[in-house]
């Protein structure tokens, strides 16, 4: 099958070109034809406009685009404390003309009834999967440097905080926006629950909560 290819960032600049045409039965094969040497770690690719898995099939006239890692930051779920400083660290850069942050903390009373601490749970292999491939997309579109996503599991006392999110990006519209999108998008699609635990009783809430 004949798939049109295009490279993004470091790739682009390590292949020497932008856009080339060749033959891949598989999203798996793209990478061996382009001869560029070893696959670079959490590598995605996007078929058409849409995140693809390596084992998807491909048609002639495909559009594989190969998206290279977050640039910087890093993608985590964690029991243990989270720190926005930490984030924001790893987002510095000296490209930046601004970082953005959003921190999720745990509230006293939901829906009415008062609250005595939250659990978490997650899917952790593929919610960071989920994650990396937000980051990736969220780089692309706003042009960040970089961009760190922390969230708790387990037990996340009153006030502590579940979810901390750094974006840095030459222009402070880009971050600001990238933020708030980037903690709506993980709400909806990324594989992580939470048990909101009463004075006398307990409620799992789904994503989106």
């Amino acid at each position: 099958m004949s798939v049109h290819v295009r490279l993004f960032g470091g790739l682009r600049e390590r292949a020497g070109w932008s856009t080339r045409e060749l033959d891949a039965a598989t999203v798996a094969d793209v990478w061996p034809a382009l001869g560029l040497g070893e696959e670079p770690a959490g590598l995605l690719y996007a078929v058409n406009r849409e995140y693809a898995e390596r084992d998807r099939e491909l048609r002639d006239g495909d559009e594989v685009a190969l998206i290279p890692p977050v640039s910087g930051g890093s993608l985590l779920v964690t029991a243990e404390p989270l720190s926005v400083e930490a984030a924001v660290a790893e987002v510095a850069d000296e490209r930046a003309g601004g970082i953005a942050t959003f921190t999720g903390t745990v509230r006293r009373q939901s829906r009415g009834r008062e609250v005595t601490h939250l659990e978490y749970e997650a899917y952790p292999e593929m919610a960071e999967e989920v994650m990396a491939k937000l980051a990736a997309d969220l780089q692309e579109r706003h042009d960040l440097c970089a961009i760190a996503i922390h969230h708790r599991v387990g037990r996340v006392e009153i006030g502590e905080p579940s979810v901390v999110i750094a974006v840095s990006a030459p222009h402070r519209q880009a971050a600001l926006a990238a933020c708030k999108e980037a903690i709506d998008t993980l709400k909806e699609t990324v594989p992580l629950w939470k048990k909101e635990v009463y004075e006398g009783g307990e409620e799992w809430i789904g994503r989106g909560s």
